[in-house]
């Protein structure tokens, strides 16, 4: 049945880039064009999807998998064979024969054609799921609330085709399972539970600690067509939410490493670079105005140039509107801005109030200092401060620092002059690293233009 399933899912591609192909035809000569050199590139390209897909997931089994990722996979594969196709083209010297707003309208028309044809057959399987047809029956062998976690997120998660029938505990004698489905503490009742009702799948939610435990089931279903799964809990040890990832090829947990992947970094960058370009043209004046306005209200360059720690902890040169009177400040001591602070120009309260200053950070994402959202860098004093009474507070390190963060659209900004508020801004910053995604990211930016331009905590 799956092989049936992957061979109607490769036809399916096939069929919708032969038939992007036509529309794209269509809409740019009005006619549909049979030019060899067309149909050559489209040839090519179905035998490149046939070839590369595979490799980037698309045929696999994405039951209870983000769908999300899944259009993301087929965008970066379609991508890539077209890549593929055009390098092919190219070698043959026929790619100045091809239309290139052609090109442009059939990678559209057919990568659209391809993600929303295999989403929805999966809401389709989502429906057949919740119908109660297309289930696989889940036991889970666990301990304590890891256990009841896991099931609840199974009961939560209907269209994913997973339903819990029962549950091990595997410590009966130190804590219960408080879930709906039937407990066993008896080994060989579990065992003949799973054999008796076909159940399909069996999931160790234990701790690494429960190593014998772990091996005693996957030897006990090793001759079973059973598909043993661990799910590991690693609350106690795991900074963020564990993620896995492959290191020379073989599967590792993150437990006290960057939550981001390195594909998400990547398009956190391209997205920064990018915003950051269109914001510095499109402030370019209101830029001059700041520049003019802070040269003439007192003596002093505009630019307030400080070393702070980036990603890494590397060092880098952070810029500012300068806000404040030149003065001397006392060696390794760093005094900050205080309400009516005496230093603090006119035109500086200003700027500090409706955070224009900030805006010189532009450039500095554009150099890869920095990003458009992430944990507020802080001073070298206070870092060296910090980092020793304030927990987690090395982690705000992981990934670049931002314009604006989570800490600083929840009121965290401004003056810390007690503890309180440095451990509040660090809360904040290590949930956004826990929880980052696209949608965060837009959501602070709304935020920050909306709500943060203005804030009592600035001065």
């Amino acid at each position: 049945m799956r092989d049936l399933q992957g061979l109607l899912a490769r036809l399916f591609d096939v069929a919708m880039i032969v038939g992007g192909a036509a529309v794209a035809s269509q809409i740019r000569f009005e006619y549909i064009e049979a030019h060899a050199y067309s149909m050559a590139f489209v040839a090519f390209a179905a035998a490149f999807s046939l070839a590369l897909f595979p490799g980037f997931g698309v045929y696999q089994s994405w039951r209870g998998r983000s769908k999300l990722q899944f259009a993301c996979q087929i965008s970066l594969g379609w991508l890539v064979v077209q890549g593929c196709a055009l390098v092919l083209m190219f070698s043959l010297h026929r790619l100045d024969y091809v239309s290139r707003l052609w090109f442009a309208y059939w990678t559209a028309m057919s990568g659209g054609l391809m993600i929303a044809g295999h989403l929805i057959k999966h809401v389709v399987l989502a429906r057949v799921r919740n119908a109660g047809m297309n289930i696989h029956s889940v036991a889970i062998v666990g301990c304590g609330k890891h256990c009841d976690s896991v099931v609840r997120k199974i009961d939560r998660s209907k269209d994913s085709g997973f339903r819990a029938v029962a549950a091990f505990n595997a410590e009966p004698g130190e804590q219960q399972l408080n879930t709906r489905v039937p407990v066993f503490e008896d080994h060989e009742a579990f065992v003949n539970y799973v054999r008796q009702q076909n159940v399909a799948e069996v999931w160790l939610a234990l701790p690494l600690s429960q190593e014998r435990t772990i091996l005693r089931f996957v030897n006990e279903f090793r001759d079973d067509l059973v598909n043993v799964r661990f799910v590991p809990d690693v609350r106690s040890l795991a900074l963020f939410e564990a993620g896995v990832t492959d290191l020379l090829g073989e599967p590792a947990i993150n437990l006290v490493a960057s939550p981001l992947s390195a594909s998400s970094m990547l398009k956190k960058e391209l997205f920064d670079r990018i915003f950051a370009l269109f914001a510095i043209i499109a402030i370019a004046p209101l830029l001059i105005a700041c520049a003019i306005a802070v040269k003439l209200s007192s003596r002093g360059p505009v630019f307030f140039k400080q070393r702070r720690k980036g990603a890494d902890g590397r060092v880098f040169l952070i810029y500012k509107f300068r806000s404040m009177r030149l003065h001397t400040e006392q060696a390794g001591v760093l005094r900050q801005a205080t309400r009516n602070d005496p230093r603090v120009t006119k035109v500086g309260a200003f700027l500090r109030r409706t955070s224009l200053d900030e805006l010189p950070q532009f450039f500095n994402v554009l150099r890869g200092d920095m990003s458009i959202v992430g944990p507020r860098p802080h001073a070298l004093e206070h870092d060296d401060l910090y980092q020793k009474v304030v927990s987690g507070y090395i982690h705000r390190y992981r990934i670049k620092p931002g314009i604006t963060g989570w800490a600083q659209v929840n009121g965290f900004r401004g003056e810390t002059d007690r503890i309180e508020k440095m451990e509040g801004r660090v809360a904040h910053d290590l949930y956004y690293l826990g929880n980052w995604s696209f949608g965060l990211d837009m959501k602070i930016i709304a935020a920050t233009i909306f709500n943060g331009l203005r804030h009592t905590n600035a001065y």
